[in-house]
């Protein structure tokens, strides 16, 4: 049984309704759980078009594309609903992106963007109940500038790790803090490394979902319009499953799991965070990006 995921709906919805709207004329077989590689592997075999679509967080192409960091700022947005009218279908974002992945050649054709839950904090051993109790923690962060600064700001040290390799970072103390979305919390089962969560909810996690170019480029106009009014449709999917997740789970993590939950003041965070989003937006050349959200 797949885990209770955003990302796992999204590519059900999408496998029924190109399968079903093409007739058959394209057959979609999903992958899940990293089964194809990390995203850095999976990212190249789409530009061989070996990989036809993908569905991953922002934050994990950064590599490719540096203008995803803004979505690892903190506190940008206030909630679920406010990320997806921001870069939902049909929005101005979602038309910068799609400039930016073209101008990159990286060979991938953003579909669609959307919101896959809150990112919250939890640690191996630190109940966090203040931005106090952060100084000294090894922090987990991907291979993002905006991460380790963000982090760094509270005192924390930041480490890179692959998210396939998380689990054994904060079992052997590599690293001793994490943050992500809870479904990811809890499918990976870092519950039973890092038992402490604090729901800090400082990022909405910006999800991006798209195609290898070679991929698209084989598709007449008609089976195009199946695929992307697809994605398009999944991601406001899971922007909804996103929020009903993120209710249950942290009620399952107590009662299925033992997980220690705290639920600190989020505006004592805001407070250490909210100097640096202009000056870091600047510092990372995200300044166009910054704007654009904010308007």
């Amino acid at each position: 049984m797949k885990s209770p995921h955003p990302y796992n709906d999204m590519a059900e919805a999408i496998k029924a309704e190109v399968e079903e709207k093409s007739g058959g004329r394209i057959a979609v077989k999903i992958f899940d759980s990293g089964q194809l590689g990390q995203d850095p592997a999976v990212i190249g075999e789409m530009a061989f078009g070996t990989v036809d679509m993908m569905i991953s967080t922002t934050s994990n192409v950064v590599q490719q594309i540096p203008e995803f960091a803004i979505f690892t700022m903190p506190y940008l947005f206030a909630g679920m609903d406010e990320a997806m009218a921001a870069v939902g279908p049909d929005t101005t974002v979602h038309a910068h992106f799609e400039k930016v992945f073209a101008d990159r050649a990286v060979g991938l054709k953003l579909l669609a963007l959307g919101g896959s839950g809150a990112r919250s904090m939890s640690t191996k051993a630190v109940a966090v109940s203040s931005p106090a109790d952060l100084k000294g923690l090894r922090m987990r962060t991907p291979p993002s500038p905006m991460d380790s600064e963000t982090w760094a700001a509270f005192g924390m040290l930041p480490v890179t790790v692959a998210w396939g390799e998380l689990y054994a970072a904060i079992q052997t103390g590599v690293a001793n803090a994490l943050e992500s979305s809870l479904p990811g919390y809890a499918g990976s089962k870092l519950y039973e490394v890092a038992p402490n969560l604090a729901l800090t909810e400082h990022t909405v996690q910006v999800n991006h979902t798209s195609i290898s170019e070679r991929t698209w480029n084989r598709l007449p106009e008609d089976l195009q319009q199946i695929v992307q009014d697809a994605a398009s449709a999944a991601n406001i999917l899971g922007g909804e499953k996103a929020k009903q997740y993120d209710e249950e789970l942290v009620e399952t993590l107590q009662a299925d799991h033992g997980v220690i939950v705290t639920r600190p003041d989020k505006n004592a965070f805001r407070e250490v965070l909210a100097p640096l989003q202009v000056e870091l937006a600047e510092e990372l050349g995200l300044t166009a990006e910054y704007d654009l959200l904010k308007a």
